[in-house]
C-alpha cells in the first residue's frame, strides 16, 4: 500500500498540481517563495518515483510470500531502476547546461564584437554600472536583456536608449542585473532538465512557463527595491512592450528543445500581469514565509507520513543478530 500511495502522490504532483499552481494569484504575489514551492513539488515527485521503485518489490514479495532469493533479485532490480532514474536526471541536467553554455559563449563573443565600447563606458559611468558587463548595440529595435554565465553581460540597444530616460533605464538594467545576480538561469536549467528527463506521458509544460513568469516577477521586485519604487520600471515596460519579456536574455537559459516560446496572446497576458503587479503594493513578507512553509511540507511530509512507517515495519521484520 505504501508504494501505491507514493505512486499516486507522484502522479498528483506531476499531472494535477501544476495547473492550479500556475494559475494561483498568491503564487505570483510571492515569486521567490513560489519558485521554492515549485522546486519542492518537482523534488517530491522525483523522490516519490524513486521510493516507489525501491519499496514496491519488497511489498510484492511480502504479499506473495516469496523466498529470500526472489526478494534479493527484486531488490537488485529495484536498485537498478532507481539508479537509472537518477542517472537520466543527471545526464539531462548536464546536457542542458552544456548546450546552454555553448549557446551563451557564441552569443557573448558576438556581443563583444558588436559592442560600442565608448558608449558602453560612458553609459556605465553615468549609471554607476559595471563597465565589464554592460554592452551597447547599435540597433534600432528597443531591447534590453541580460546574458548569464561566468562572464555575464547586460545588453541595451540604441532603440531602448532613445525611448528611456535615465531612471527608466536604471530600472530596466537593475531588473536584468537581478536575473544575473540570483542566477535565475540555473533555476530554469534545472526545470528544463527535469522536463526532458520525464517520460513524455508524464510531462507538463506548465512548470517551466510558470517558473519563468515567477522569475520575471522576482526580478521586477528586486528592481523596485533598488530604484526606490516601481514607477520607473513600470513606465519602461510600457514603452518597451515585449522587449524585456521572458525568453530573450537570462530566461533564455531553458533548453529550447524542452520548451516552446509563448505566443503573442500569452506574452500580452504576461505583460499585463507584470504591469498590474508593479502597480500594486509590495506583498507582505509573512505571505512568503507561509509559501516557504508549504514548500517544506510538500517535501518533508510524504517521507514522514508514508515512508517512515513502512521503514519501521521493514526493519522490525529483519532477523536480529
Amino acid at each position: 500500500m505504501t508504494a501505491f500511495a507514493l505512486g499516486l502522490l507522484g502522479l498528483v504532483l506531476s499531472l494535477v498540481v501544476p495547473a492550479p499552481l500556475a494559475r494561483a494569484r498568491w503564487a505570483a504575489a510571492t515569486p521567490r517563495a513560489s519558485v521554492v514551492l515549485w522546486q519542492a513539488v518537482v523534488a517530491a515527485s522525483v523522490l516519490s518515483a524513486v521510493a516507489v521503485v525501491l519499496i514496491a518489490p519488497e511489498e510484492i514479495s511480502g504479499a506473495l510470500s516469496a523466498g529470500p532469493t526472489a526478494a534479493a533479485w527484486g531488490l537488485s532490480a529495484a536498485l537498478a531502476v532507481a539508479l537509472l532514474i537518477v542517472t537520466r536526471l543527471v545526464v539531462s541536467l548536464v546536457g542542458v547546461m552544456r548546450r546552454s553554455a555553448a549557446r551563451r559563449a557564441r552569443h557573448r563573443a558576438l556581443l563583444d564584437l558588436l559592442d560600442d565600447a565608448e558608449r558602453s563606458a560612458a553609459l556605465a559611468s553615468d549609471l554607476t554600472a559595471d563597465q565589464r558587463q554592460l554592452r551597447v548595440l547599435g540597433a534600432p529595435l528597443p531591447l534590453a536583456y541580460g546574458l548569464p554565465g561566468r562572464s555575464p553581460r547586460v545588453v541595451v540597444t540604441d532603440g531602448a536608449l532613445r525611448l528611456l530616460d535615465t531612471e527608466q533605464l536604471r530600472a530596466v538594467l537593475a531588473h536584468e542585473q537581478a536575473h544575473l545576480d540570483a542566477r535565475h538561469d540555473v533555476v530554469l536549467e534545472s526545470f528544463a532538465a527535469f522536463h526532458r528527463a520525464v517520460p513524455r506521458p508524464l510531462r507538463n509544460d506548465r512548470a517551466l512557463g510558470a517558473v519563468e513568469l515567477l522569475l520575471e516577477a522576482a526580478a521586477d521586485d528586486a528592481a523596485r527595491r533598488r530604484c526606490g519604487g516601481a514607477g520607473p520600471l513600470r513606465s519602461a515596460l510600457e514603452l518597451l512592450g515585449g522587449a524585456v519579456d521572458p525568453g530573450v536574455g537570462a530566461l533564455a537559459a531553458a533548453d529550447t528543445e524542452a520548451h516552446r516560446a509563448p505566443d503573442d496572446d500569452a506574452l500580452a497576458a504576461q505583460r499585463a500581469l507584470r504591469l498590474a503587479r508593479l502597480a500594486a503594493a509590495p506583498t507582505a513578507r509573512w505571505r512568503s514565509v507561509g509559501v516557504c512553509a508549504l514548500a517544506a511540507g510538500v517535501l518533508v511530509l510524504p517521507p514522514v507520513v508514508l515512508v517512515a512507517p513502512w521503514l519501521t515495519d521493514a526493519l522490525s521484520r529483519l532477523p536480529l543478530p
